[in-house]
């Protein structure tokens, strides 16, 4: 691809993403839309998706952010209907799909239809993340979508090698597919677990913070690439990493860990901005060359495939969340649920890039070929589309219980109120030693920073500001950065009377910097 193309991509991309925060829109919605009346446009080149980029290049590092943010302690909490939707349902879907299509397209194979439902069977851990995170979904559930989609491309992948051999006439059998099934899963994890220490390793050794970063940047392509060459999911190898460097992150130095969250999130908000877009401007490719499928057979045939993936869906999510708390063992190891939850989880199945992308690597030798893209995109959009733009009000139409902030901020609280404890002790000993003799102006400042992080969190549960609303946590922050604003226009003012060097300036003006940095705790985007 030239370069001015792929300029234009990310930069309108990201310019759709962004002009996406100001509306109730999610930004993937916005950015397929854009994408699609994008592809209308006379000029706009032709941007067939390649899999040997989407998987090797932009799957790696998506899955990586999304693990690394993850809990693994909620995941491992939630493992049974984690497993249970990223194992079980992708192959239940792969098959029911795939039949479904095998007696509703004329000439269509099993082996083929088994191919398409490999292709359309795992949702998207991009859109579940975005989706998830605009919604505020309760807990819980948000974990289960979130591990359901970190795990199920390995399933889907592995399924849809399985199902392309029997399609070119090269199965094993079922004996071979099960076998290729559990060297994929238990090579991928293997990989991973091998990886994961070593990395972690050499990232606390590592002082420099643009060498960590840069490291951090290389971790989910080596993973990627060292479980691939061992033919193992290279999935599962990211994930397992990444879930581990995410648990064990508070070992990482400060300055790395403030830089490497600033680079992951401009990472993540690119590749997730183009990958949507990429998504909407499949449209003249896709259309390309459907032959004898083209008109009203081609649009009955994309709606019956919609309707399975979605219907087989819940067909799967409600028997898998009730049947098993049949055990008294689950029951009490597991919340109590209701008929709510499984009913957001089925309907928060959108599919996205990576279906598109395996859909692209079928062999143009296979038969169908034209089909399978035509009703991956179709699946893909009406997923996104439809679910997409339902699931906000059929959430707010179930009343689901919202997150309890103020418990949140209740036990934020105690547990400052604990470290400050220990703060204040650790504190105690060292001025007692005679190679810490600090002037007592400076260790009251010691004790000042501490007690102002522990109260900050107390005073956003106290009353609010009767005219701005403002807890005293955030008019003290907001009147903290006027006073820190005043402080760097000053230093400005001072260079541009040349009594102080631009070195000097970015000296004092990072001072300010970090002083504004905890000053002021930035709200979640």
């Amino acid at each position: 691809m030239e370069v001015l193309p792929l300029v234009a991509l990310v930069a309108g991309s990201a310019i759709v993403a962004g002009a996406a925060r100001w509306t109730r829109v999610s930004a993937p919605l916005l950015l397929v839309a854009a994408g699609l009346m994008a592809s209308y446009v006379p000029g706009v080149p032709s941007y067939a998706l390649d899999p040997h980029i989407v998987l090797p290049l932009l799957l790696p590092p998506l899955l990586y952010t999304a693990a690394v943010d993850s809990s693994y302690l909620d995941l491992r909490a939630n493992m049974r209907p984690v497993a249970l939707l990223s194992v079980g349902y992708v192959l239940f879907a792969t098959v029911a799909v795939g039949y479904v299509a095998y007696l509703a397209v004329p000439g269509l194979t099993l082996p083929v239809a088994l191919v398409l439902g490999a292709v359309i069977a795992p949702p998207d851990a991009v859109a579940a993340t975005a989706i998830a995170r605009k919604l505020g979904l309760p807990n819980r559930i948000t974990t289960i979508l979130q591990g359901e989609s970190l795990v199920n491309d390995a399933t889907a992948i592995t399924a849809y090698k399985v199902a392309l051999a029997a399609a070119v006439g090269v199965s094993a059998g079922w004996a071979g597919g099960i076998a290729e099934f559990l060297l994929a899963s238990v090579g991928g994890v293997g990989v991973g677990l091998v990886l994961m220490v070593p990395i972690h390793h050499l990232r606390k050794r590592l002082r420099e913070p643009l060498l960590q970063n840069t490291l951090s940047l290389l971790i989910p392509f080596v993973a990627y690439a060292a479980a691939e060459r061992v033919h193992a999911s290279g999935v599962l190898a990211v994930v397992v990493v990444a879930l581990y460097l995410g648990h064990r992150n508070w070992q990482v130095d400060f300055a790395t860990r403030l830089q490497e969250e600033a680079v992951w999130r401009m990472v993540a908000f690119i590749l997730e901005s183009v990958v949507f877009a990429l998504i909407g401007l499949q449209l003249p490719v896709v259309l390309k060359g459907l032959g004898e499928y083209e008109g009203w057979h081609a649009a009955a045939y994309a709606l019956i495939v919609f309707v399975a993936v979605v219907v087989a869906r819940f067909v799967w999510v409600f028997p898998a969340t009730f049947l098993p708390r049949l055990s008294e063992r689950i029951r009490r190891r597991e919340p109590d649920t209701n008929w709510k939850a499984p009913v957001i989880v089925g309907w928060a199945g959108m599919r996205g890039v990576v279906s598109l992308a395996i859909a692209f690597s079928v062999p143009i030798s296979v038969p169908h070929r034209n089909l399978i893209l035509f009703l991956t995109f179709t699946t893909v959009i009406g997923t996104l589309v439809v679910q997409g733009l339902t699931l906000p009000p059929l959430i707010r139409l179930l009343r689901l219980p919202p997150r309890d902030v103020q418990a949140e901020t209740l036990a934020e609280a105690q547990a400052q109120s604990e470290a400050s404890r220990a703060a204040e002790e650790r504190l105690a000993e060292l001025l007692a030693e005679p190679e810490n003799a600090l002037a007592p102006p400076l260790a009251e400042r010691l004790r000042t920073v501490m007690e102002r992080r522990r109260n900050a969190v107390w005073e956003r549960l106290g009353e609010v500001n009767p005219v701005t609303g403002e807890s005293a946590d955030d008019v003290y922050r907001r009147l903290a950065r006027e006073m820190i604003a005043s402080e760097r226009e000053v230093f400005v003012n001072l260079r541009d009377q040349r009594r102080i060097d631009d070195e000097m300036l970015r000296t004092l003006l990072r001072r300010l910097d970090l002083e504004e940095a905890a000053a002021y705790r930035e709200e979640a985007a």
